[in-house]
């Protein structure tokens, strides 16, 4: 995911009415976050957000350096998707509410919104209400887990908490399940902790990847307190963290390669493949996210020796001790 510059717009000649002061400040509430609570405020925010990111001139319009907003005017994208101004602004500000599937399909191609971003614009315009589902560990889950020994996993709620792993997962991860050394929060471990950077060398696709997971959660559980609530403070707390927020990004758990970088294992790039477990029936729950590398390839060797490392007594591993040097 590329666009680390793409800022929130400070040109409000455009959007109308400012949106409110925001965590950026330190004072900033809940309500406060385009995308957190108030779903027609969220569905706004989102539209906002993403007409920013649209070159006008990848579309067909003129563009040039003296426009005072960034992306697309609101009577722009309303000429090309095929709606009445009027319409559109009622509906970036709230003001409308459930769009029609019509409707919502050409602001998607206008926007050239992928497939999980079309499904995120629909799940803001239904407003359904509610909060994430409990999803459990069941004990068929922390078996498989444990039986994958060879393949770094780790399980994540809607929230980003890791709430299962095996050993070699919470060791590549940064030391899961060791008190005190890392946040049990994805997110938080992301934008709070820089022993995160040393993990991830990529750290702002991983970074990318948490807000837009965020943002999914966000807009299919509108009134999950301990969400909005954890959005708040990582807003508070990080300026990345409400820089890339404020792009709109979306992102569905797939498969891809990653890079991690381990202190004795070294810099590995894996394969990362995810498995759905819902919660209920058409219900979001845990997503396990599972590592591996070719056969007979340097980073499985890397994998067998570090899966004998952490197997090893601890006698022994304190022998060879595993710290982030923060290089």
């Amino acid at each position: 995911m590329n666009g680390v510059e793409r800022m929130r717009r400070t040109d409000r000649a455009d959007d109308g009415a400012a949106d409110g002061p925001g965590p950026a400040g330190g004072a900033g509430g809940v309500g406060a976050i385009d995308g957190v609570g108030d779903t027609s405020r969220a569905l706004g925010g989102f539209l906002r957000a993403r007409r920013g990111r649209v070159a006008p001139e990848d579309v067909g319009l003129a563009g040039g350096r003296h426009r005072r907003v960034r992306g697309l005017r609101r009577e722009e994208l309303a000429q090309l998707a095929g709606i009445s101004v009027d319409y559109y602004v009622r509906l970036e500000q709230g003001r409308a509410t459930q769009p029609s599937t019509e409707v919502l399909d050409a602001l998607a191609r206008a926007l050239g919104l992928d497939t999980a971003e079309r499904r995120h614009l629909a799940t803001l315009a239904g407003a359904r209400g509610g909060t994430a589902p409990v999803a459990r560990v069941s004990p068929q889950l922390r078996r498989l887990l444990d039986a994958a020994a060879h393949f770094p996993a780790f399980a994540t709620t809607p929230h980003l908490d890791v709430v299962a792993w095996n050993a070699l997962g919470a060791e590549l991860m940064g030391g899961l399940g060791e008190p005190g050394r890392r946040d049990g929060n994805n997110a938080r471990f992301l934008f709070c902790d820089p022993a995160s950077r040393d993990v991830h060398p990529e750290w702002e696709d991983r970074a990318r990847e948490a807000v837009g997971q965020l943002r999914v959660s966000a807009g299919s559980y509108p009134d999950d307190a301990e969400l909005a609530a954890l959005i708040a403070e990582l807003s508070a707390r990080s300026a990345d963290f409400r820089r890339i927020w404020a792009t709109g990004e979306v992102v569905v758990c797939g498969a891809g390669r990653k890079r991690l970088r381990h202190p004795v294992a070294g810099l590995l790039t894996l394969d990362c493949e995810t498995l759905h477990v819902p919660a209920a029936p058409g219900e979001t729950g845990l997503v396990v996210h599972v590592f591996s590398a070719a056969e007979g390839s340097p980073e499985a060797a890397a994998l067998a020796g570090l899966a004998g490392l952490v197997a090893a007594p601890p006698q022994a591993r304190a022998a060879r001790p595993v710290r982030y040097s923060g290089a």
